[in-house]
């Protein structure tokens, strides 16, 4: 892929202007650890809003979705449309609850509700979780999709990249914290959307006769209209691979089963996710900032499921099979196994002309780096305010906060350097590491659902919910795998098994509490009021368009 002067340019400038803008929105704000990890609780509703968003989408989406797309179609969007509705939720049910309690972090929440064991077992989990898991694959994932892209995937640039990456982050975001993190994350959204788009639509004047976006879009929907579909039934689409997509999204599960369980476990409750939010002038303008989230992810999958479709289009022979004669080299590893990820970085290569590759490359370095730089500024924020000031702190000093919080970022950031080229010898990583992370993330969905909205629930059930929650995932997840024949184990599709797993902790804790608490409100429960609960006519207005959108849009593609 070569690159010319204009695209060296752009990217060198959005490189500055990013760094820029970080350094001088967070300009005498590291004097209190509000300040720091809060942004001195000022950000406004749009900030929040597009913050969300570029917290969110990453390598994941632009790689791993796109790949998706090519795999499986549009019925990957679930994930984006159901997400949609999600944050209305939190926004509604959520938000309020931690607002009113001036949380710093989630599991300060915990120490609220239940007690100071479980907050401090749950706050060493999620800095274990943001290091070695989303840290770690983000820069990972990252790395590689920039050597595929720049250097034709050799892994001539693999290092290069993933210290690139880190550096570029770290340039803002240590300094600045949640400041520079959300201020500059307008401007990243704007440009991985603008990105984004700009390879869409270049790439479905490629499909169609007549060269037009609108006729290239009804072209890919007439030629694989099996990819358009949203609700999988099982044997109904194949993966270039031979595997059964219903395997990925099971049917109605995406609507009422156990993709609300990863849906509110990561919207919910996800500190990097929900910072912003609690970093709002006020309830209200989090709440605005949450409908406009809502909005943007219903046009992400445009951006990162329609080129894989796209793409899919581009590899097919006439009766739209992949094959050896009709695929691009590129998309075939030994022994012929399709390698779906390629789609994005195949589209940049093939059909982005110089002059634009470089704002395209900005787009996908924009959304890689805006995610490490939340991952950073939450993991600091955890070890700060939850291990390093409860328990290591001499004095009451917020400047030595902030200098913990800085410090805890960059050595997370070493860690995930040194580790993120392990990750290599693993193939399918990013896949794998998402399903055993869904193993813990039921049990800890059933103590915060709970906990908010059930008085009864006890400390001591919700630290055996956790707990027992593990062994009945892993009967799911591990079970089968080692013993397929046995009556004893049922193999059924994950989605199902996190919303099993969900229900059965949940249940265990109900019982537990019942016993030990003989039916009586906990002291530490959250007392439920009317007006806890009420929202401005601009929230509600944006909450039904939202959900009226999305049953549209299920309707049209079911």
């Amino acid at each position: 892929m070569e690159f010319g002067f204009w695209d060296i340019f752009i990217f060198a400038t959005y490189a500055l202007m990013i760094i820029g803008i970080g350094l001088w929105v967070s300009r005498g704000k590291g004097e209190t650890s509000e300040d720091y990890f809060l942004a001195s609780k000022s950000l406004p509703w749009w900030a929040i809003g597009t913050s969300l968003i570029a917290a969110n989408i990453s390598a994941e989406q632009f790689i791993g979705m796109s790949g998706s797309g090519f795999a499986i179609g549009l019925a990957i969007a679930s994930y984006e449309w159901m997400a949609a509705i999600t944050l209305i939720i939190v926004g509604k049910y959520f938000l309020p609850v931690f607002i009113e309690k001036g949380l710093y972090t989630i599991p300060e929440f915990i120490e609220v509700r239940y007690g100071t064991n479980l907050k401090t077992i749950l706050a060493v989990f999620w800095i274990a979780l943001f290091i070695f898991v989303n840290l770690t694959s983000v820069l990972y994932l990252g790395a590689t999709a920039l050597d595929t892209i720049i250097g034709g995937g050799d892994g001539s640039l693999f290092m290069y990249s993933i210290v690139g990456l880190a550096l570029f982050a770290a340039a803002y975001s240590l300094y600045g914290g949640l400041s520079a993190v959300a201020w500059t994350d307008v401007v990243q959204v704007v440009l991985l959307i603008v990105g984004g788009l700009i390879t869409t639509f270049i790439a479905l004047t490629y499909v169609s006769e007549d060269g037009g976006i609108i006729s290239g879009l009804v072209h890919i929907y007439e030629v694989v209209p099996g990819k358009f579909s949203m609700i999988l039934e099982k044997g109904e689409l194949m993966t270039p691979n031979g595997a059964d997509a219903w395997w990925d999204l099971p049917g109605l599960a995406v609507l009422i089963g156990g993709m609300w369980v990863a849906n509110l476990y990561y919207w919910g409750f996800n500190q990097y996710i929900i910072q912003r939010t609690l970093a709002a002038k006020s309830l209200q303008e989090s709440q605005k900032g949450i409908i406009l989230a809502g909005f943007l992810k219903l046009i992400i999958p445009l951006i990162v499921v329609i080129p894989g479709i796209i793409a899919f289009v581009l590899n097919t022979d006439v009766d739209g099979n992949i094959t050896q004669a009709a695929t691009d080299p590129s998309f075939i590893a030994e022994g012929g196994r399709i390698i779906n990820d390629n789609a994005f970085p195949w589209l940049i290569k093939e059909f982005i002309p110089t002059g634009v590759k470089g704002l395209i490359l900005a787009a996908l370095a924009a959304a890689i780096v805006s995610s490490i730089a939340s991952m950073l500024n939450s993991t600091a924020t955890i070890f700060t305010m939850d291990i390093y000031k409860p328990y290591l702190q001499k004095g009451n000093s917020e400047k030595g906060l902030v200098k913990v919080g800085r410090i805890s970022a960059t050595v997370a950031l070493v860690i995930a350097v040194l580790l993120a080229p392990q990750l290599r010898n693993l193939g399918q990583v990013f896949q794998y590491i998402q399903e055993y992370t869904g193993i813990v993330s039921p049990g800890i969905l059933a103590v915060f659902i709970l906990g908010l909205f059930w008085r009864k629930t006890t400390n001591s059930s919700a630290i055996w919910g956790v707990l027992a929650s593990i062994p009945i995932a892993l009967y799911f997840k591990v079970g089968p795998q080692g013993w397929v024949d046995s009556p004893l184990f049922v193999e059924i599709p994950f989605m199902h098994q996190m919303m099993i797993t969900w229900v059965l902790t949940m249940l265990i804790m109900v019982v537990i509490s019942l016993i030990e608490g003989k039916g009586k409100n906990q002291e530490k429960s959250i007392v439920i009021t009317k007006d806890l609960f009420k929202t401005t006519p601009a929230f509600n207005i944006g909450s039904v368009a939202i959900v009226l959108i999305v049953a549209m849009l299920y309707a049209l593609f079911w």
